[in-house]
């Protein structure tokens, strides 16, 4: 449990209503991304991975995508929130890595900033889950309750 330095606080762990937004958002966007990857394969997944130079790219652009899609909709239901951000926490890490740092020394910052804005605020999102997990609207919550 993280708690508040300020006493006024409630504590922020399981009872934090709010990160259903936050599950919402990343979950829903990776699950979409992931389904993409699989439906549209020469545009999303395997030819995408071999234009950027990905190795292997007949096997990891399908795990990709599965693994964007089980994580996320791991995240959409919070359930398992904080594992299932882990390897979400990877494979934005490497699209960042593969794509917005050559954009960044070739384009700048602010077209690296305006391309990357979906990357970083993923980012952002699954590190918020990793820290304050599912929030109270979860399976996750279901779960801790049931054990007390």
């Amino acid at each position: 449990m993280i708690k508040s330095p300020y006493r006024h606080e409630k504590n922020l762990s399981y009872d934090s209503q709010g990160n259903i937004l936050v599950r919402l958002l990343v979950g829903l966007v990776f699950l979409s991304e992931g389904i993409q990857k699989l439906l549209f394969p020469a545009a999303d997944g395997a030819g995408r991975f071999a234009k950027l130079g990905i190795p292997h790219p007949q096997f990891l652009g399908p795990f990709v995508g599965a693994t964007e899609i089980i994580c996320g909709t791991l995240l959409i239901i919070g359930l398992f929130t904080r594992l299932a951000a882990v390897p979400l926490l990877v494979v934005i890490l490497v699209a960042i890595y593969i794509t917005k740092i050559p954009m960044l020394e070739q384009k700048g910052f602010w077209a690296t900033a305006h391309e990357g804005r979906a990357d970083f605020c993923m980012l952002i999102g699954l590190i918020f889950l990793v820290i304050y997990g599912a929030g109270k609207y979860s399976a996750d919550s279901n779960l801790s309750k049931r054990k007390k």
